[in-house]
C-alpha cells in the first residue's frame, strides 16, 4: 500500500480524529454521505424519479455552474476552465440551456415553483453581458422564476464593469457574492488570484449604485503568506468596505487543488500553511472585530449586519433537505432523497446534453438515516439546532440517538445541549467541519471524501 493510499484511508475529511496541521484532503463539508460513495448504479434511480409526477411541498431550487475563470487559484478545487473563448462559452451556454429545457419537460419538475436560483462557479461574472442575458432569458422560459425569493450570483472583482453589474441586477440578482478573499496584493498574487485590491475598490460604488439587496464578500484565513499583521489589516479593510454579510473560510487543501498536487508530488518544499490552531485564531479574531462593528454570527462562516434584511435562502433550504436541480458540467444536485452529479468532463457533458439526455454520471440513493445525519451535521454549522425539528421530521430524538457523540463534544468544550437544543461554543464553531465525522455512520468513515 502506497503512502498516498494510506493517507486516503485516513482521509481528514471523513476521519473523526483531531487535526493540527493543514493536511492534503481537508475540505469544507458540503454533503453526506461523502462523494466517493456516489456511483453510476444509482443514476437510473434519479432518472426514474424525474419521470414521476411529484406532489411534494419540499423547497425547490436551481444551481447553475458557470465554470470559467481568468486564472485557477492554487487552492481551488472546483471544476473550472481558463482560456475558453467566446465561441466555446456560447457552446457551453447552449448546452446549459438545453439541459434546463429537458428539466422543464420532466413530469417531476412541472408545476413546481423555484424558490431560489444560484449562479456558481468558476466565475459567473466572467461571461459577457450578451451571454448572461442569453442564458437567463432561456432559463426563465424553461423554468419560470416568478416565485423565486433569492437569486445568488458569485463574482470575481476584476471581471466586473458598470454595464455588467447593471445587467446582473437587471436579471433579478438579489445576493451578490464578491470573491475578495484578501486585501493584500502580494498574498492575492502568490495564491493565484486573478484580481488585486484596486479592482475590489473599483467596483464598490458601482455595486452600491445598483442597489443589490445583499452584498456578501468572501475572506479566507490562512492563505499562503498570511500573517497576523496582514490578516488584521484585511479584516479592518473588510469592515470598512461595509458589506451586508461576510463569509470567512479557513484555507482547505482538497486533493485536486494545485497546492495539494504540488505537495503530493514533492514540489515546493518551502511551501507552508498555517496550522489549524492559527487559522481558528484568525477567524475568531475576525468574528470579534465584525461583532464590534455591528455584525452578528449567522453560521460557522458567516456574519451579517444586525437588524438587516439579509437572508440565506439557498443555504438554509439546502441544509434542510431541499430539492435542487444541478445544471452544468460537474454540478451537484439533490432530488427526492437522491444525490447526483453531472458529467465532470467538458466533452462528456456537452455530448450528453446533445443526445437529449440529462448528463448525470453518478448518484447516491439515501435512506432516512442518511438524510437525518446529513441535515443534522449541515445544520450544526449554524451553531444551534432544535431537537424538535428532527423529532418532527425523522421521528428521532437526536440527543438520545447520538448521546455518546454529543456527550464527548460537550466534555471537550465544543458544544452544550439540553432536551430542546444543541448549541456550539465558539471553539466548536471554529472547527465544526472537523467535528462532523464523529456523527458519520461507521461505513462512511475513513474514506476518500471526493
Amino acid at each position: 500500500m502506497s503512502d498516498i493510499d494510506k493517507k486516503i484511508l485516513a482521509d481528514p475529511a471523513t476521519s473523526p480524529n483531531k487535526k493540527s496541521e493543514t493536511e492534503v484532503g481537508s475540505v469544507f463539508v458540503s454533503n453526506y454521505p461523502a462523494y466517493s460513495f456516489w456511483n453510476d448504479e444509482d443514476v437510473e434511480a434519479v432518472q426514474n424519479k424525474f419521470q414521476q409526477q411529484s406532489a411534494t411541498d419540499k423547497s425547490f431550487g436551481l444551481y447553475m455552474h458557470i465554470p470559467f475563470c481568468r486564472k485557477r487559484c492554487k487552492f481551488c478545487y472546483f471544476k473550472v476552465y481558463t482560456g475558453k473563448n467566446s465561441s466555446e462559452i456560447q457552446n457551453y451556454l447552449d448546452a446549459l440551456v438545453k439541459e434546463l429545457e429537458i428539466y422543464g419537460n420532466l413530469p417531476a419538475i412541472q408545476n413546481r415553483p423555484l424558490r431560489y436560483v444560484y449562479f456558481g462557479g468558476g466565475t459567473p461574472s466572467f461571461i459577457s453581458v450578451k451571454h448572461l442575458k442569453f442564458l437567463v432569458e432561456h432559463a426563465r422560459a424553461a423554468l419560470p422564476w416568478d416565485q423565486v425569493e433569492e437569486v445568488a450570483f458569485e463574482c470575481e472583482p476584476g471581471t466586473l464593469t458598470q454595464s455588467k453589474l447593471a445587467a446582473i441586477r437587471e436579471i433579478g440578482v438579489t445576493r451578490l457574492s464578491l470573491g475578495v478573499e484578501h486585501f493584500n496584493d502580494d498574498i492575492l498574487r502568490d495564491n493565484g488570484r486573478a484580481h488585486v485590491s484596486k479592482e475590489i475598490y473599483r467596483v464598490r460604488e458601482w455595486i452600491k449604485d445598483e442597489g443589490f439587496e445583499q452584498l456578501n464578500i468572501d475572506l479566507i484565513a490562512g492563505m499562503v503568506g498570511d500573517t497576523w499583521e496582514s490578516w488584521k489589516e484585511t479584516v479592518q479593510l473588510a469592515i470598512d468596505y461595509d458589506p451586508d454579510s461576510v463569509t470567512i473560510y479557513q484555507l482547505e487543501l482538497p486533493y485536486n487543488a494545485i497546492y495539494s498536487q504540488k505537495m503530493r508530488d514533492g514540489e515546493d518544499a518551502d511551501l507552508s500553511f498555517a496550522d489549524w490552531k492559527t487559522k481558528r485564531a484568525w477567524q475568531s479574531y475576525a468574528i470579534d472585530q465584525f461583532i464590534a462593528a455591528g455584525y452578528e454570527v449567522s453560521s460557522a462562516y458567516t456574519v451579517v449586519k444586525k437588524d438587516s434584511r439579509v437572508k440565506f435562502v439557498y443555504r438554509d433550504a439546502l441544509w434542510k433537505g431541499s430539492d435542487m436541480l444541478a445544471a452544468g458540467v460537474s454540478s451537484f444536485g439533490h432530488f427526492d432523497g437522491i444525490h447526483y452529479q453531472n458529467a465532470s468532463r467538458w466533452k462528456e457533458y456537452l455530448s450528453g446534453v446533445e443526445s437529449g439526455q440529462l448528463p448525470i454520471y453518478r448518484a447516491k440513493q439515501t435512506n432516512s438515516r442518511d438524510q437525518l445525519i446529513r441535515e443534522m451535521i449541515l445544520q450544526l454549522k449554524l451553531g444551534q439546532i432544535q431537537v424538535d425539528y428532527f423529532a418532527d421530521k425523522f421521528d428521532v430524538n437526536i440527543v438520545e440517538e447520538f448521546a455518546g457523540q454529543y456527550g464527548q463534544l460537550r466534555d471537550n468544550g465544543m458544544l452544550d445541549f439540553d432536551k430542546d437544543q444543541v448549541t456550539l461554543t465558539r471553539d466548536g464553531l471554529l472547527q465544526v467541519d472537523q467535528l462532523l465525522p464523529l456523527f458519520y455512520d461507521e461505513h462512511y468513515r475513513n474514506a476518500r471524501y471526493t
